[in-house]
């Protein structure tokens, strides 16, 4: 970004395609929405052979206000599909080091203090899923630093401190709590990562299994966890399961006992 000497910055995934048109429809765009800093496009999903794969997902905001409904809920932006004005991502500060796998995110998040973001109603990126994208090999250092991303957003919405701001690498969950000055932060990080890691293979069979365990012993409950039960089984991990289907087993006792 510092080295590029146009005033628009267009981001792009090594995997991905783009559309003929992509660049012409969106810069179309940031010259008639000069408000707008930040716009997508929306995206059609490949496979590892460039077929067409079935995507049941709902599409990405087309104006500032969708996107700021969505922000801690749903995807806001595809990343490798957006451009960007230089000028306005340099005067956040650009990427944050801190913020491995899920930069992007945490971008967007400081992004909405001085701009407004989008993406046009139009498939401009053809967007490749396979198993050794980013999101399936990180997820649990991309889904625990979103959570983290949204607490620092959660801060400076406050009109408090930012305590990320000045991190080069992120401590560890278990510390969130003493960088915010404040109870309950790990928790609510927890509370937001968990639902994506229980379809992450990779994060089951390591650390994504311990942030499980303390989120159950902790009350909490989402949809997909009775589920990862059978997928730990599939997945060769069956001491594990044993341990999740004790632990949910248990929780349903102590709340039907105290309901």
């Amino acid at each position: 970004i510092a080295k590029a000497r146009g005033p628009i910055i267009a981001r792009m995934d090594c995997d991905d395609i783009a559309k003929a048109n992509r660049f012409e429809r969106q810069i179309a765009f940031l010259d008639t929405h000069p408000d707008y800093g930040v716009v997508g496009s929306w995206t059609e999903t490949i496979d590892g052979n460039n077929d067409r794969v079935r995507y049941s997902g709902a599409d990405l905001p087309t104006d500032h206000q969708q996107f700021l409904d969505r922000i801690g809920r749903d995807t806001m932006l595809a990343h490798g599909s957006v451009m960007m004005r230089k000028a306005l991502v340099q005067s956040v500060g650009g990427y944050h080091a801190a913020f491995k796998h899920c930069e992007d995110f945490d971008l967007w998040l400081r992004l909405v203090a001085v701009t407004k973001l989008c993406s046009v109603p139009e498939r401009l990126i053809q967007y490749r899923i396979w198993d050794g994208q980013v999101s399936n090999r990180h997820a649990y250092v991309q889904r625990v630093g979103a959570g983290i991303s949204l607490a620092a957003f959660a801060e400076r919405q406050a009109g408090r401190p930012d305590p990320t701001s000045v991190l080069r690498e992120l401590p560890p969950l278990e510390e969130m709590d003493r960088l915010f000055g404040r109870e309950g932060v790990a928790k609510e990080i927890r509370k937001f990562a968990v639902p994506n890691l229980l379809y992450s293979e990779e994060a089951l069979r390591a650390q994504g299994f311990g942030l499980l365990k303390q989120f159950i012993a902790e009350g909490g409950n989402t949809p997909g966890l009775w589920r990862t039960v059978l997928r730990l089984v599939r997945i060769g991990a069956p001491v594990r399961a044993a341990d999740l289907l004790f632990r949910l087993c248990a929780a349903r006792f102590v709340r039907h006992s105290t309901g």
